[in-house]
């Protein structure tokens, strides 16, 4: 967001982020003013206690836990977004997707306002399942019928965030059907950065629905030491399991056990949440840091194995780099759904690692996309898409050009 904000500039706007206080210090190193909101309910230090909670979860569990986070997060837009709006006087908003209830508030207001997704993009039309599902694309009634009933028992989990929507509408008479998911999404445009070339095919999409491309700026990354030095040349597994879901010294030690071979090497990328020397056994020439300068890393690898979250699985395809995927929650495995649809990398359900078959199971898929190049020609296809499309600038001059036509004086 931080990286379409300052190309909106770039577009003489005026740009301010409006967000929970705790990302004042990364909107304020990408130099871009911050408008606060909702910290009666999220005081200091309590969103990121929630995600190291939510590092040490996976499956079902997470997917709740996230749920009832965003439950809280919109409660914080409804109640507090109203103050904010007025007081910072915008003309218009652009919305994170997932960022429910300020939508409410800004269509209460009159504002026009955008939608964009950062996260795998939510489809509702039963066309295809929705993004926290591992199902395979199935055309026809069948497939139709599944990812409908996926929908409902998705919305069912999601009930206390309908609930504050409903009691929201109610209080101010704004005449939204909450329980209808299209009818507060944005009629001016929705934006993905997901490619094209890496979603299942459909045309039920709106005209205002946009494919874009990764909304990448490189000179927004904060400088990260790394060891240079040590990188031997040979080819090169990187292995990261994002900043969310990283608390799993299980996972981290069969990904160690599977790829480390001779004649290769090894980076993981292991997060703030877990210890590196709890790992397990580690040949010499395997790197383990906290983080990484994942773009340049990525630039050296011949693999990339992954949680699947939609950002690291948009650099390796924007690096050329196949990947080894093991989704754990939220729409990772989607994500993996569509990594295997583009055949730009192998799936490793989570469930394989949990028992005595997980490096088996997880080497064999390491081998077979290192040593079969359909992995990397699929994955180079999309690569050349990315380039071709340069998301972020597609996507800024979409914002501006729908805005500028949004808030023109009668």
């Amino acid at each position: 967001m931080t990286a379409l904000a300052r190309k909106l500039r770039e577009h003489d706007h005026e740009v301010f982020f409006l967000c929970l206080a705790e990302a004042e210090p990364m909107v304020r190193s990408a130099g871009l003013d911050f408008v606060p909101y909702g910290e009666a309910v999220f005081p200091a230090g309590e969103y990121p206690r929630r995600l190291r909670t939510l590092s040490q979860l996976s499956g079902a569990e997470a997917l709740q836990f996230t749920v009832n986070l965003f439950a809280d997060v919109c409660r914080a837009g409804l109640e507090d977004g109203e103050r904010a709006l007025r007081e910072s006087r915008p003309d218009a908003l652009v919305l994170d997707a997932t960022t429910r209830g300020l939508n409410l508030v800004a269509m209460h207001l009159n504002l026009p306002f955008i939608q964009v997704s950062n996260a795998l993009h939510f489809d509702v039309s039963g066309h295809a399942p929705l993004c926290m599902y591992d199902w395979p694309h199935q055309p026809g009634p069948e497939g139709y019928a599944r990812n409908i009933e996926g929908t409902k028992a998705f919305f069912k989990m999601a009930t206390p965030i309908v609930a504050l929507e409903r009691d929201y509408v109610a209080r101010v008479g704004l005449p939204v059907d909450v329980e209808n998911q299209m009818s507060h999404r944005s009629k001016l445009a929705q934006l993905t950065q997901t490619p094209k070339e890496f979603d299942f095919p459909g045309d039920h999409w709106p005209a205002h629905f946009h494919y874009t491309g990764p909304w990448h700026d490189p000179s927004l990354r904060p400088p990260v030491d790394f060891p240079w030095d040590k990188l031997t040349g040979e080819p090169l597994i990187y292995a990261s399991m994002g900043t969310l879901q990283n608390g799993s010294e299980r996972i981290f030690e069969a990904i160690a056990a599977a790829a480390q071979a001779p004649g290769r090497q090894l980076v993981l990328s292991v997060g703030k949440n877990l210890d590196p020397d709890k790992i397990g056994t580690l040949s010499p020439n395997t790197i383990v840091v906290r983080s990484a300068p994942q773009l340049e890393v990525l630039k050296r690898a011949s693999l990339c194995i992954t949680h699947a979250g939609l950002n690291t699985a948009l650099e390796s395809l924007t690096a050329g780099v196949p990947m080894v995927a093991i989704p754990v929650t939220n729409d990772q495995p989607g994500v993996g759904a569509r990594i295997a649809h583009t055949g730009t990398g192998v799936v490793v359900p989570l469930k394989t690692l949990a028992g005595e078959l997980a490096v088996p199971k997880l080497r064999e898929a390491i081998e077979t996309v290192l040593a079969d190049g359909f992995y990397r020609e699929n994955t180079q296809r999309i690569q050349q898409a990315i380039e071709r499309t340069k998301g972020l600038e597609m996507a800024a001059g979409l914002i501006d050009r729908t805005l500028r036509e949004a808030v023109r004086p009668a």
